[in-house]
């Protein structure tokens, strides 16, 4: 029988973990997702299921984080039955979760490929375009925003980045793990270049000639590095990294490092003279220009 305190100690596991539990545990043998703390409003990343047939054990975990733990009531071993009820429990549950999330993603990408149909190509004089020094190359625009397409390795449009006047950005709910915003010719790559934010591709396009992807931020570096292997299996791929080296453990040369090592890409990082502001091949171009013009 699930009692308060078996129920208190799989609330304990979970923030043993980091994953802060939800204000209620149903103890129902389903999978039920619920929103984490530092999470954009409306998203339910964490997950966790806990059933109550015969020893009490359940299962947690972070999608976003790529966390993921098992839990059981008593520390002692669970017999060969039970973890594989238990196993065939959590598969049945993630599988369901998983098509539950396709299905949204899917949804998010129509209303997000509805807006892309409506909007119209940029204006070049749009102040952020202007502000950056880069051609609007295949941006659309709905009013005062410009609309960025993100892809998938397919060619599929799954999101959009809205980049407003005064260069506030905010993506559409829905699927960005893994997806990107292409510059230049994608057909017979020689060189592809990988890097973060949409305008460092822009200049590195304009400057370089090669197709660039633009993941978007750090964190989405590895995953279209990875992406970009598997699609372009012969071409050499570089990693543009942003070098924030006034933040603590620099997490655009981090990660531009993780998509490097795990793809076999070259790495290349901007370097700034000293007391010199910005991080990206952007901010770099800019103070070439200032320079010039001095």
């Amino acid at each position: 029988m699930m009692t308060s305190d078996t129920i208190e100690a799989f609330r304990d596991a979970m923030r043993g973990a980091g994953i802060i539990p939800p204000a209620v545990i149903h103890a129902d043998g389903q999978l039920h997702r619920f929103h984490m703390e530092g999470d954009k409003r409306g998203r339910k990343n964490g997950y966790y299921i806990l059933h109550q047939d015969g020893r009490a054990a359940g299962a947690f975990g972070h999608w976003k984080m790529s966390l993921r733990s098992t839990w059981a009531a008593t520390s002692s071993r669970l017999s060969y039955a039970e973890r594989e009820a238990f196993a065939e429990l959590v598969r049945a549950a993630r599988a369901k979760a998983d098509a539950e999330r396709r299905a949204e993603h899917e949804a998010r990408a129509n209303d997000a490929r509805a807006e892309w149909v409506r909007a119209h190509p940029a204006n070049p004089a749009h102040p952020y375009l202007v502000a950056k020094a880069v051609k609007p190359h295949n941006l659309r625009q709905i009013r005062h925003a410009l609309i960025v397409p993100l892809y998938d390795a397919y060619g599929l449009l799954w999101n959009v980045q809205r980049i407003q006047a005064n260069g506030s950005k905010r993506f559409r709910t829905g699927r960005a793990g893994g997806l990107f915003s292409p510059i230049g010719e994608l057909a017979n790559v020689a060189r592809l270049l990988i890097c973060e934010g949409w305008a460092t591709g822009a200049t590195l396009h304009e400057e370089s000639g090669h197709p660039v992807l633009c993941a978007m931020n750090a964190g989405n570096l590895p995953p279209v590095a990875m992406a970009a292997r598997t699609a372009w299996p012969g071409a050499e791929l570089v990693i543009c990294a942003d070098n924030d080296r006034h933040t603590p453990g620099n997490p655009g040369v981090t990660k531009a490092t993780e998509a490097a090592k795990a793809t076999g890409a070259r790495l290349i990082v901007p370097e700034f003279p000293e007391g010199a502001d910005g991080s990206d091949y952007n901010d770099l171009a800019a103070l070439r220009r200032k320079g010039a013009a001095q």
